[in-house]
């Protein structure tokens, strides 16, 4: 069973206006946000074997705060600019690029995109809030075959969720 995790990064700074989006760092509520949803996917024991990212600074950083809390490799993470800003085609195509051997793969990226996907995949959602995260399970063998007709909802957390574990 492939399961993946779409999790958009965490709040962005706007101090520094004379920035691009693409290098927008993480505010203070993001360096705070990261690892608290990090944690409470590890306490799960949800832990992924492949971390993918826009290559964004804020959608970076936020999948290395996690990579920390997972002891995950922070150099192994793949930045794909393609991902910055992808709609669901975009992200698709990442998910379905995902070599085989990986069972559960983190996808860090932005909205609208990341709402759109999981919408896509049969959920209805408004927003994906930053530092969300909405995991799904495929019964697909490959991850080229994920579809909408083999995934189905896993779980679904953000910072401000007084939901209950999973």
């Amino acid at each position: 069973m492939k399961k993946f995790v779409i999790w958009r990064h965490a709040k962005s700074s706007w101090d520094h206006a004379f920035r691009s989006d693409h290098e927008r760092s993480l505010a203070n509520r993001g360096l705070s946000d990261t690892p608290e949803m990090a944690t409470r996917l590890l306490k799960k024991g949800i832990k992924p074997d492949l971390m993918v990212s826009s290559d964004a600074v804020r959608a970076l950083d936020t999948a290395r705060l996690a990579a920390s809390i997972f002891q995950y490799p922070k150099e192994k993470i793949m930045a794909l600019a393609s991902m910055y800003h992808a709609g669901t085609k975009g992200l698709l195509h990442a998910i379905h690029q995902t070599e085989n051997r990986h069972e559960i793969v983190f996808f860090f990226g932005h909205n609208p995109g990341m709402t759109d996907l999981v919408n896509h995949f049969g959920e209805e959602l408004d927003n994906l809030p930053t530092c969300g995260q909405f995991g799904f399970q495929s019964s697909a063998g490959a991850w080229n075959e994920i579809s909408p007709e083999n995934t189905r909802f896993w779980f679904y957390d953000f910072p401000k969720s007084k939901l209950p574990d999973i």
